[in-house]
């Protein structure tokens, strides 16, 4: 789905990618893994503060927590995009989050190596690690793209291994631990550099570098404010719809100028016939209709190679064609 003209436009300029990982690179429904001899009650707490929140871990653990609260009951829970969760109760402190934020020094080595981790006061309670799966085609839409020379990095909030790991596999350029700040400061740099850069994302933690960034895309499973920031949101679960958008953005451009070209032809050659007098309201008329005729035709021949999942965005990117011959 293209929200607008323009970013089709623009993602046939752009130079460098930059992905996210959770629910972008992979699909986003992360599991609980269990750990032996983990407190059932803290996980019920975990799952009563994640419910404040829906980010894909927070889901991941209100499902592990099966659905039932504890007797907590928190003065205040508030959010804090791209750390975690806190929660106050009486003069107490509770974080859910990233274990450098939740946990105040001397971090031990099981909560280090966590994706999410419960506090008190600065003190770990318990540490919650997941397993997420690779989104549909992210292997082979990674590849597609290094292929055709763009410069691909994957700038996430998850800690360092995992975050290593998935750029290993995919191979390529990586940074760990960002906070949405710094997604936009490297976007910036990015561009500094002259790359125009596309910014493929999905959560609240991306809504900021997608706005920055000069064109960006989410999946339709994005959080609501993801998808208001992206320019782009492509429906399917495969990866494979940015290579596919990339390529129609730069069809359409080809498509753009080619009936620019067109149209600057016939009236190199109508104009000054019709200045001399060659030209009768009958012949410019019908070469007029032709002229017309000649767009429409050329911008027509991207039908013969429309695949069905990108129908809405190519359906854009006709109109465009279109218009350039205007």
């Amino acid at each position: 789905m293209v929200k607008d003209g323009s970013a089709l436009e623009r993602l046939a300029e752009i130079g460098g990618i930059v992905f996210d990982k959770t629910g972008t690179l992979t699909r986003g429904e992360p599991r609980l893994l269990p750990r032996e001899g983990r407190d059932p009650a803290l996980l019920t707490l975990a799952a009563t503060i994640a419910a404040h929140s829906r980010h894909p871990y927070s889901k991941a653990l209100v499902k592990a927590g099966g659905g039932s609260q504890s007797a907590f009951v928190a003065d205040l829970i508030v959010e804090r995009v791209g750390f975690g969760l806190e929660a106050r109760q009486g003069d107490k402190l509770y974080r859910l989050g990233r274990p450098s934020w939740a946990i105040e020094e001397g971090i031990p080595a099981e909560a280090a190596d966590a994706e999410v981790v419960l506090s008190c006061d600065g003190r770990p309670l318990a540490a919650f690690h997941f397993e997420d799966g690779l989104r549909a085609d992210a292997e082979a839409a990674v590849a597609s793209l290094a292929a055709r020379g763009f410069v691909i990095e994957i700038l996430s909030g998850d800690r360092d291994t995992p975050v290593r790991r998935l750029a290993a596999m995919l191979g390529v350029h990586f940074r760990a631990g960002v906070a949405p700040g710094e997604k936009v400061a490297r976007i910036h740099e990015l561009e500094t550099s002259g790359e125009h850069v596309l910014m493929v994302g999905d959560g609240l933690n991306d809504a900021p570098a997608l706005a920055a960034a000069y064109v960006s895309m989410a999946p339709a499973s994005a959080a609501d404010v993801g998808r208001n920031a992206a320019d782009l949101v492509f429906l399917r679960e495969s990866l494979s719809a940015v290579p596919d958008a990339i390529a129609i953005a730069e069809r359409a451009k080809r498509l753009i100028c080619q009936n620019l070209a067109l149209a600057v032809v016939y009236n190199l050659i109508a104009v000054p016939l019709a200045i001399v007098g060659l030209v009768t309201p009958l012949i410019a008329a019908v070469s007029m209709s032709l002229s017309s005729i000649v767009v429409i035709a050329n911008s027509m021949r991207w039908r013969g190679r429309r695949k069905a999942r990108g129908e809405t965005t190519m359906r854009t990117a006709g109109r465009l064609a279109l218009e350039g011959g205007r």
